[in-house]
């Protein structure tokens, strides 16, 4: 594949390329918000990774440029902002996918096989069974016999949980990721949420579509 990597950090860029590089892709990069614009309309790349603090910007100028002209490429926020309302804005602008500095390269090679996958089917879906995800207008879909418009926090939980397919996630896990590592973690809210969604895409008689792993946490199962 070929990817360009917005990134003006020289330490981070390095990594990330160099990591990539092994990975068997080709990749360029664009270190503010002007070249980034101009690589990113200019040639035809298979997926972006976008830092969101610029020295001339903001990566949502970056996104919003690249979008005009090529709506399809899939676009990777990589940033060091990682408060709901950040990732809701950028999800909400054209974003396929936000993934949190300081993270480890494992989880963002798996995140960019993702992506270039649903990139190459002009997806901008997540898929788990009988349960769809629409990035863009938020609505869930089970079937043909459920369907709900989620707010942003319900979207965000079920957003993660499905990127996170078959795993375990902690209720710490998902309260630094969803609400932020500030909030109250003696809260219940996970636990709340997660009967909200329940409550608008489980079936009657059915497995839930969100299992709970008894001291655990929580999955969506694949």
């Amino acid at each position: 594949m070929r990817i360009l990597v917005v990134e003006d950090e020289d330490s981070i860029a390095s990594f990330v390329m160099k990591g990539l590089t092994a990975e068997g892709h080709a990749v360029e990069r664009a270190a503010n918000v002007a070249d980034a614009i101009g690589l990113g309309v200019a040639y035809d790349f298979d997926l972006i990774l976008l830092d969101l603090i610029l020295p001339d910007g903001s990566g949502l100028d970056v996104l919003k440029g690249v979008r005009a002209v090529r709506p399809d490429v899939p676009v990777i926020v990589v940033s060091a902002l990682g408060e709901v309302d950040d990732k809701v804005t950028l999800l909400d602008a054209g974003a396929d996918d936000y993934l949190v500095k300081p993270f480890a390269f494992a989880e963002l090679a798996a995140r960019v096989r993702s992506n270039a996958r649903q990139g190459a089917a002009s997806a901008r879906e997540l898929t788990v069974g009988d349960l769809t995800l629409d990035i863009k207008t938020r609505v869930a879909r089970r079937g043909d016999d459920i369907s709900a418009d989620l707010p942003s926090r319900e979207f965000t939980l079920l957003e993660y949980l499905m990127r996170h397919v078959g795993q375990v996630l902690t209720r710490q896990q998902l309260l630094d990721s969803v609400w932020g590592i500030d909030f109250d973690a003696s809260s219940n809210v996970v636990d709340v949420y997660v009967s909200y969604l329940r409550r608008k895409l489980d079936r009657v008689n059915e497995p839930s579509v969100i299992d709970t792993v008894r001291g655990a946490g929580y999955r969506v199962r694949a």
